[in-house]
């Protein structure tokens, strides 16, 4: 058992975890959560050398401004140079897997593989503003705290059971402009034209009963990255990292374990 560690905080001022053994992993948390939420994939430590940051204005990232998607990757390609790190397999859940598409645009060369967890590609112009007006409105409604945790935690939970929803308000944090930043950011994304041009081996996971990003999204994803491979985890709703821990680690091992960097 891996035990939490203490944050580390790049150059640039990104604070991040870095600990493990083995080929570099990087894991990019979704909208308003922070990289202490990856606690459950700890155990990959025992063979890969983990790197998770806190994206910009998430956890205790305190940079608030240029809040984009390029940059929330630029900022993790600059940890990536900063650490000496050539080349890494690049995981992304949510918001998080949008981060992991641009950042295989902007710097391919860093890339061995791509994990793309229950994410996105694009959103069509005419959804943007009815989707933003709805979280916006949905936030606004939830006045408190607790009641915006509650709200997402009933969104994104298949099984509210009291141990999830405990974990979940434990490691979503949403601040509310920087939320609604990303939110709109996540809006610009369009990589339609991308994911044909990815090379590497990529695979795309997408949960049974996701609300929040529905699992058709990512079967689009997979027709559109060549010999990418995707699964369907069942009985979960948008987090199986935390619905179907098991499972899950399961599926990322395997997975790595067919496409190290050095073969």
């Amino acid at each position: 058992m891996f035990k939490l560690k203490q944050s580390k905080v790049s150059m640039l001022g990104m604070p991040y975890l870095h600990f493990g053994n083995g080929e570099p992993l990087v894991l990019i948390h979704g909208l308003g959560e922070v990289k202490e939420g990856w606690q459950s994939q700890f155990e990959l430590a025992d063979q890969y050398e983990l790197i998770i940051p806190d994206l910009r204005g998430h956890g205790e990232c305190t940079k608030a401004e240029g809040i984009t998607i390029p940059n929330f990757a630029s900022d993790v390609i600059t940890l990536l140079e900063e650490l000496k790190i050539e080349n890494a397999h690049i995981l992304g859940l949510s918001m998080g897997g949008a981060v992991a598409q641009e950042i295989y645009r902007q710097a391919p060369h860093l890339v061995c593989s791509l994990m793309l967890i229950s994410t996105f590609h694009y959103f069509p112009k005419k959804l943007r503003k009815p989707l933003f007006k709805f979280k916006k409105v949905r936030l606004g409604v939830a006045a408190t705290e607790d009641a915006v945790k509650e709200t997402a935690a009933h969104m994104s939970l298949y099984s509210w059971s009291k141990e999830n929803m405990d974990y979940f308000k434990r490691y979503f944090q949403p601040k509310r402009h920087i939320f609604l930043k990303s939110l709109n950011a996540c809006f610009q994304v369009n990589n339609i034209s991308l994911l044909p041009r990815i090379k590497v081996p990529t695979l795309i996971i997408g949960c049974q009963y996701d609300s929040v990003l529905p699992v058709w999204i990512q079967y689009c994803m997979h027709k559109l990255i060549p010999h990418s491979e995707f699964i369907i985890i069942r009985n979960s709703g948008h987090l199986a990292k935390l619905e179907a821990t098991n499972r899950f680690n399961l599926l990322l091992r395997k997975f790595l374990n067919r496409h190290k960097a050095a073969a």
